[in-house]
């Protein structure tokens, strides 16, 4: 065996070492907090005041059309107070989508009693421009019958939820001080 040459290594197969990062102790490392709203008094939203506004989605809409329920005299009864209702482009674009089948559900959101909110991020899901929705703004209560949205909304605080049961409109997490005797679940 004469003149054997070394294997000669490839640079590009070679990988190279991933840099040791050096683990702080717990009480030194960097923790991320949450800002919370200047309105907050422990869970109690002090923004929420009437006339509440009132969010609303897709299904909610569906929901109160199926059981025959006007919005306007629905939201009176459950809050005992002016609601403004509102809807983003993300749920009138959803309803549009939705197509013929859901027309009167489009016809009274297009209503102009309605307050229209604009939208600045892209895509057009509406859950998630929701939920972002009431994480920078907490003056709105949340009207839904979506129960993985309903799931949601539960983790940010002191966000009410407003929604369809035994043919009126029930709401869950306002105080009682706001509330004037409204019907709870």
């Amino acid at each position: 065996k004469f003149a054997v040459a070394k294997p000669v290594i490839n640079p590009k197969i070679v990988k190279p070492q991933p840099k040791q990062v050096k683990k702080l102790p717990p009480e030194e490392q960097v923790r991320h907090v949450e800002k919370v709203s200047s309105d907050m008094f422990f869970s109690y939203n002090n923004s929420l005041k009437p006339p509440y506004r009132v969010l609303l989605d897709t299904n909610f809409i569906n929901f109160a059309i199926r059981n025959k329920i006007d919005l306007w005299k629905g939201m009176l009864e459950c809050l005992y107070a002016k609601c403004i209702p509102c809807v983003t482009d993300c749920v009138m674009a959803e309803l549009e989508k939705l197509g013929q089948k859901y027309r009167v559900a489009l016809k009274i959101a297009k209503d102009p009693r309605i307050e229209k909110l604009g939208c600045t991020h892209k895509g057009t899901y509406a859950d998630d421009c929701l939920v972002d929705r009431v994480k920078q703004h907490k003056c709105y209560i949340v009207a839904t019958c979506d129960k993985d949205l309903r799931r949601r909304m539960r983790k940010v605080v002191g966000v009410p939820i407003m929604y369809v049961k035994a043919h009126k409109f029930s709401i869950e997490r306002l105080p009682e001080a706001t509330m004037g005797g409204a019907p709870r679940n």
